[in-house]
């Protein structure tokens, strides 16, 4: 299967040519703002790389969410944009759930996961795994104090970006060091983990936490609830 992968969703901006397990061609650039003006440059030079033709691919695997709200815009945008004009599907997968596929089995064995991601405010974004990466519960937010309450309740490994807001950490509690796979979302980790769903019947919609930071114009006006 071939996969055209993104992700904006976090500080960086992601791309990656996926097949069956080989990642053919990936680019990865920290930022912390400016992936709408990166993306469809980075996705040319990847697709140009990997040698791969539009129509050849198979799919287009995009984040949806937790993180930051204009990221995940940019992310989704050009992933319908592409379903669009070359027909590809698009699935999606949770910053979470890719943040915790990156572990290494041998960090993780016999650990909780705790997948943590920078909210930028006084909470985090968080989701827990088991050891074998079955959710124990959804994508939600936590106070460190809190989040720090929890990791002392037995092994945990930690993964993300918002790991060194937990310090000090339990003795129970261990951060996977910092690399680009562990700190945002890989995107041959998700396409990898986009290979193996089905299509949905529907296209991914942003997962939120909490509702955007947006007001009405002073002059009066309506949010656009349709949009993502």
């Amino acid at each position: 299967m071939l996969i055209l992968a993104l992700d904006t969703a976090m500080a960086a901006c992601s791309v990656a040519v996926w097949r069956d397990g080989t990642t053919l061609a990936a680019r990865r650039e920290e930022m912390a703002r400016g992936q709408a003006e990166a993306l469809v440059p980075m996705i040319r030079e990847v697709m140009a790389e990997a040698g791969v033709a539009w129509a050849e691919l198979d799919r287009v695997a995009v984040t949806i969410g937790p993180g930051s709200f204009t990221g995940l815009r940019v992310g989704l945008a050009t992933a319908r944009a592409l379903t669009v004009a070359a027909g590809t599907p698009v699935v999606g997968v949770t910053t979470t759930e890719a943040l915790a596929a990156a572990v290494d089995p041998a960090q993780r064995a016999g650990r909780r996961v705790l997948a943590a991601v920078d909210s930028k405010r006084d909470d985090l974004f968080l989701q827990w795994f088991d050891a074998d990466l079955a959710p124990l519960g959804p994508p939600c937010s936590a106070e460190p104090q809190a989040v720090r309450a929890q990791l002392a309740e037995g092994p945990a490994v930690i993964v993300g970006d918002a790991a060194e807001l937990l310090a000090p950490l339990p003795e129970t509690a261990v951060a996977v060091a910092p690399d680009g796979a562990t700190v945002t979302p890989d995107p041959s980790v998700v396409a990898a983990l986009t290979a193996v769903r089905p299509l949905p019947a529907a296209t991914p919609q942003a997962l939120y936490i909490r509702p955007p930071d947006a007001a009405l114009p002073s002059g009066g006006g309506q949010l656009r609830p349709d949009l993502p």
